[in-house]
């Protein structure tokens, strides 16, 4: 199934801008949402201007603010004509060492990365079961299956709990008419990943977005991308004692 009228968060940078290129290139019309207007409306002239044969809708959005999220969400559905996808991708990597005085830093992660996220997956699963189908992306992590000391811990646990829904929402439409796919990326080039120090293993923006879209399209259960060298990864961090994990923090 072709899935044509797609709804990204956290569109106007990263992973998001990334996987908006993609599937333009691929004649599919989006729904772009962000906090930065400016950023989107780029990148909408952008997009329409290599693919002038899609459509290409806009909206500022901030998750946290939880009463707009149905609203915009419902804006966009009625200017495309329809949502068949929503990707759940807004997110953010701030965090600082549990009990280090900066509690502030991790509810930001933990209220962006999971509570506004349930809030984005309670406003999709409504729309497509209202529709009676529909495909709901959950961007998550690879670090969602291990604990990281210091400012990852926030991220990790929020990442976690946004795996558990999916493999939840899996279960409740194991037969359909709602596709449920969870994305693990790896260290791929964004602006989250260009904030921190980590860069063992990390992939270019263009090859990891190409790589999320890929298994996206597969509509699989769960996906760890780039599939190498994270598949084998993910398992071993899964039976690591913490002092050889903590090196991927």
């Amino acid at each position: 199934m072709t899935r044509q009228k797609i709804l990204i968060t956290g569109a106007s940078s990263g992973l998001g801008a990334g996987m908006a290129r993609v599937f333009a290139a691929k004649g599919r019309d989006l729904a772009l949402c962000a906090r930065r207007t400016d950023r989107l409306e780029e990148l909408k002239a952008e997009l329409q201007e290599r693919h002038p044969g899609i459509t290409v809708a806009v909206a500022e959005l901030d998750v946290n603010d939880h009463e707009q999220v149905p609203k915009v969400f419902a804006a966009l559905r009625d200017e495309l004509g329809g949502l068949d996808r929503v990707v759940v991708n807004a997110g953010i990597g701030k965090g600082y060492p549990l009990g280090g005085g900066k509690s502030w830093a991790n509810k930001a992660t933990i209220e962006t990365n999971l509570i506004a996220a349930l809030v984005q997956i309670e406003t999709a699963v409504e729309m497509f079961k209202a529709g009676g189908e529909g495909h709901l992306v959950l961007i998550s992590s690879v670090l969602g299956n291990v604990g990281l000391p210091g400012h990852k811990a926030a991220y990790c646990a929020s990442k976690a709990a946004l795996s558990s829904l999916g493999q939840s929402l899996r279960a409740e439409y194991a037969s359909g008419p709602i596709k449920v796919t969870v994305i693990e990326p790896g260290y791929i080039e964004s602006e989250m990943t260009a904030k921190s120090n980590t860069t063992m293993l990390m992939v270019d923006n263009e090859t990891g977005v190409r790589a999320l879209v890929a298994a996206i399209e597969k509509e699989k259960g769960r996906a760890v991308v780039p599939g190498w060298p994270w598949w084998p990864l993910v398992e071993l961090l899964k039976v690591l004692p913490p002092r050889f994990t903590k090196r991927f923090a």
